[in-house]
């Protein structure tokens, strides 16, 4: 296990850097490249550039890829999860639902349902949304704590949520339809601060904890099984990529870059592509 490197020049993303997410190619996509409202690709060498323009007064926030390749992103300030056609570039709203706090982090299960965490930090309570193919939102959750990172298991048949304030790890029994059930707390942190995660093909989750500089990676029991060090300590959110989807990269905000690592297991989000 390595520690992280550089991928990316310090500054070359904002404070707002958050995604990221790697298309078939192991490019890596963040947003908020060089300036605010943008979509910044970074190819596996570390040569960025940006990628999209999002809306006026849209900014994104998580990033995700179906199995199709189509981009979904969390626009927190339009209320919106947007769709990126990859070919023409185009930006379009896949589903819009004024209800949200501001979606923060999106999940995706191989059926094309995406999984939205939605924050309210003012209060620190937070929600839960389903977003199906066709769009349609439904609340899965209301009145939970500050709702940050997602992510689905490598079966589809787990949800996990975690709330940064409450640095608390929640996980569900997830179905094919995309009901939750059997809601149960994996494990909880003593300090600092969660933000995204992701989980390996082995079902480990790799949970940034921001504040501390550090990836935790945790088993699917809740055990906290090593902490791989950053550059920094601010880190937002993190993707599988590389060759063999072993190469982790991680977005991390108070240097505004990507930094990567090897890690043991293939990512989950790396191993949807491969089976698509």
């Amino acid at each position: 296990m390595n520690e992280a490197r550089a991928l990316t020049p310090p500054g070359s993303f904002t404070a707002g850097i958050e995604g990221p997410a790697c298309d078939g190619k192991g490019n890596v996509y963040a947003v908020n490249y060089a300036r605010s409202g943008t979509i910044g690709r970074v190819t596996p060498q570390g040569e960025g550039s940006i990628f999209v323009e999002l809306p006026t007064g849209s900014i994104g926030n998580g990033i995700r890829f179906n199995r199709a390749g189509d981009m979904f992103i969390a626009d927190f300030t339009g209320h919106n999860i947007l769709k990126v056609d990859m070919e023409t570039r185009e930006v379009s709203v896949h589903a819009h639902e004024p209800r949200m706090n501001q979606p923060n982090d999106i999940a995706i299960a191989r059926n094309g349902v995406i999984y939205a965490s939605d924050p309210n930090w003012d209060d620190h309570t937070g929600n839960m949304w389903r977003i199906d193919p066709d769009g349609t939102v439904k609340l899965l959750e209301a009145g939970m704590g500050t709702t940050n990172g997602i992510e689905v298991g490598p079966e589809d048949d787990v949800l996990y949520v975690n709330e940064t304030v409450q640095r608390k790890i929640w996980a569900y029994d997830l179905t094919a339809a995309g009901e939750v059930s059997n809601k149960r707390l994996l494990t909880q942190f003593p300090d600092h601060l969660l933000d995204g995660m992701r989980c390996d093909m082995a079902g480990n989750l790799y949970v940034t904890r921001f504040g501390k500089g550090v990836i935790a990676v945790i088993s699917p029991e809740g055990e906290l099984l090593r902490e791989i060090g950053l550059k920094g300590t601010d880190c937002t959110n993190l993707t599988f990529g590389g060759p063999d989807g072993k190469t982790c990269y991680v977005t991390v905000s108070d240097i505004g870059n990507i930094q990567k690592f090897t890690v043991e297991h293939p990512g989950r989000c790396w191993g949807m592509w491969k089976q698509a």
